[in-house]
């Protein structure tokens, strides 16, 4: 059953300059993505998207051709410094010119830019790899993504129970742990536009799940946090799902007919349940497909290895019955002649 798609009632837009190598659309919420290419070498889109969702909110997508992972990141801007959830998939500014993107959307210039917080919601290489682009430039801080840094920046204490603000200026962020995915996965929750940024923890994707009891505690305490908070949207990490909700080929550089990107309140309700429905490797729950990839793994070599045993057990078996045909048939045909009879 696909999850249904979602549109933001448009508000004011910030204009911004368009660059050669990335597209920047004024629409509310995009129903519509680039699909990439079949052939990304005959007619490669812009390797960075850029759709800005009302004043200081911009929603970037990383080509399908620059990187099947094809992850989103969100830009929030307040009075006091901006935050950008999430860098991406690609380390090369060549490739992907992250950082001079997001820099263009800021406020100011040169030194009275705005300060820009880059933050992750998890470690996972395809949510960070954009780091690189931004570590040395100035009035930037880049949060570390490991287990430790993650409790300490948002003074966590009692991890993962808690919640945590960001003050933008004029603009409150919650950070909600979220592990199950990661452990050091974290979903952020914007008061102001009240939409919950929820990486690959709920997304319209395979829902990779690490540790299934975490998940569980997850789904419940983020449920109990928005079932009296208004939630505009969910809008998470990746789209690995078509308009029927099945699932594109991994490392697909093509996605026709991709579904809507954002999910609602009432997924974000249903998911408790469809977790407690998972047996642990892989289960289908409506909307929702949700794998243990690594003993998925496990299964799969398992049942590899058993094929590959068998075989040679197969094969063993036909060679030894082989060889005793031969011999066999050597003995009547090529073996020693008879002995001469006398009479």
């Amino acid at each position: 059953m696909p999850i249904p798609r979602w549109s933001l009632i448009g508000v004011a837009i910030l204009a911004t300059a368009t660059t050669a190598s990335s597209q920047v659309a004024t629409d509310s919420l995009a129903e519509h993505w680039s699909e990439g290419a079949a052939d990304c070498r005959v007619h490669p889109p812009a390797p960075l998207e850029v759709h800005a969702v009302g004043v200081g909110t911009y929603i970037l997508r990383e080509s399908l051709c620059a990187t099947s992972e094809a992850p989103f990141m969100y830009l929030l801007i307040g009075s006091t410094r901006a935050m950008l959830i999430d860098d991406g998939d690609v380390a090369d500014p060549a490739e992907v010119p992250l950082a001079q993107t997001v820099l263009g959307l800021l406020p100011g210039a040169g030194a009275s830019r705005l300060p820009l917080l880059v933050v992750h919601t998890h470690r996972h290489l395809d949510h960070r790899a954009g780091d690189t682009q931004f570590v040395h430039m100035p009035n930037v801080e880049v949060v570390g993504y490991d287990t430790a840094s993650v409790r300490h920046f948002y003074h966590f204490t009692d991890w993962p129970n808690g919640v945590a603000q960001i003050d933008l200026g004029g603009r409150t962020v919650d950070v909600i742990p979220t592990p199950g995915h990661n452990e050091t996965h974290v979903s952020f929750y914007d008061r102001n536009t009240t939409l919950l940024f929820s990486g690959d923890f709920m997304m319209p994707a395979r829902l990779l799940i690490d540790d299934a009891g975490a998940e569980r505690a997850t789904a419940g305490r983020v449920a109990a946090f928005v079932r009296d908070r208004p939630v505009r949207a969910v809008l998470g990490g990746h789209i690995e799902l078509d308009s029927t909700g099945e699932t594109f080929s991994w490392g697909s550089h093509s996605h026709p007919g991709e579904h809507g990107l954002a999910m609602t309140k009432a997924d974000l309700l249903a998911l408790p349940a469809a977790v407690r429905a998972f047996n642990g490797f892989y289960t289908r729950s409506g909307p929702y497909l949700m794998i243990d990839s690594v003993r998925v793994l496990i299964v799969e070599g398992l049942a590899l290895f058993l094929v590959l045993v068998g075989l040679i057990v197969v094969v063993v078996v036909l060679v030894r019955r082989r060889r005793a045909a031969r011999r066999a048939r050597g003995g009547v045909a090529t073996g020693a002649p008879p002995p001469l009879q006398t009479v």
